[in-house]
């Protein structure tokens, strides 16, 4: 772990729960795991052809992502992804929560929101090959990453527009949802709670002898310590997509191409997706850019409202739900996904005292 930048029950150090992690796959490249990972696809690719009367051409493997398996496939009726589930993986979601989440993303890409349309099957978008896996087919939308933290004014522009859009019609379309529930996925613990989190990690640190993440850790006690959680309490409750990073969203130039991964888009906090989106594009070793963080907010406000001065808040509600999903005891990331993560709820940390003077204005 590095600190530069380039739910609702107890949370113990021994029992977090990561709710947000994407690291790039890795797999055995060996002749067993290729051959293994064809008959998966041919098998599901005559699922396809069955379901979807989908010609096939060619199915090009897309290595990025978090154990789930996925394709773009080359067809007669032009390209789609394939995405397959991890089982495992499978088994952390409520099945209604993720059919339901996939359902509203369909009613938003019907409203015209930029996201995949996925393909279904009467009412099923979830589809199970011979074989038991369980797997979705959706349009497939071109357009590129960009790298965390180097996201320009005129794409955060655009981005706040898409996201306050996305918020807007949620707020029509999730309540009529079939089991949609208002009680959002974070409930904040108090302060004397987290600072028994973070005590007790801190003496499993200093006992195994694992110093480097020892000043994370101290950061976390003083932020904690000091931090106003009043204001948390008025964030906004309501239908979010809950992972809303660089990895999930798709540019065109200075335009959204497309939103990805709904699937874990239920009742939470909306404005948690405008810190999450701003602490991903807008924050550079020289700390969260307030330029680029009002482009992000004069598109999100052409959609949809967001008290001025909302963002400080919206900030730290997120470094005090995520820094316990990234400052952990073990062996700190040197890259990837987690260690950004982590270097950014430090950044928050770090910087909390000056939040409101920074951003207090937006």
């Amino acid at each position: 772990m590095t600190g530069n930048i380039a739910g609702s029950r107890r949370v113990t150090p021994a029992s977090v729960e990561v709710f947000v992690y994407h690291e790039p796959e890795t797999r055995d490249d060996g002749m067993h795991a290729h051959l293994a990972e064809e008959t998966v696809l041919e098998d599901l690719l005559e699922r396809c052809r069955s379901l979807f009367g989908l010609d096939v051409r060619q199915a090009e493997p897309i290595r990025r992502g978090w154990l789930h398996l996925k394709w773009k496939l080359d067809t007669s009726s032009g390209p789609f992804l394939l995405k397959m589930y991890n089982p495992e993986r499978l088994r952390k979601h409520n099945h209604t929560d993720l059919l339901q989440a996939l359902s509203l993303q369909n009613r938003l890409q019907t409203a015209g929101l930029p996201c995949p349309e996925l393909l279904a099957a009467g009412d099923d978008m979830i589809h199970t090959s011979s074989g038991g896996e369980k797997f979705i087919v959706m349009s497939f939308c071109e357009g590129s990453l960009v790298t965390p933290g180097q996201g320009s004014s005129d794409q955060l522009y655009d981005l706040g527009r898409v996201t306050g859009r996305m918020h807007r019609l949620l707020d029509v379309y999730a309540p009529s949802a079939a089991g949609a529930e208002s009680v959002p996925q974070f409930i904040p613990p108090g302060r004397e709670e987290r600072l028994a989190y973070w005590s007790d990690l801190l003496r499993q640190v200093q006992q195994s002898g694992s110093a480097e993440s020892i000043p994370f850790i101290v950061r976390q006690i003083e932020t904690s310590r000091m931090i106003d959680l009043g204001p948390l309490s008025a964030c906004e409750r309501g239908y979010a997509h809950r992972d809303l990073w660089a990895d999930n969203l798709l540019f065109g130039a200075d335009r959204v191409g497309a939103v990805l991964d709904f699937d874990r888009m239920k009742s939470d906090y909306p404005e948690l997706d405008i810190s999450r989106a701003l602490m991903s594009l807008a924050l550079d070793e020289n700390g969260l850019d307030p330029d680029r963080a009002a482009a992000f907010l004069e598109g999100y406000r052409n959609e949809r409202h967001y008290p001025r001065g909302a963002l400080v808040r919206s900030l730290r509600m997120s470094g005090w739900m995520e820094s316990v999903w990234w400052i952990r005891g073990g062996p700190p990331p040197d890259d990837g996904p987690s260690a950004r993560f982590a270097a950014e709820v430090d950044w928050l940390a770090v910087h909390d005292r000056e939040l409101s003077d920074r951003f207090g204005h937006l």
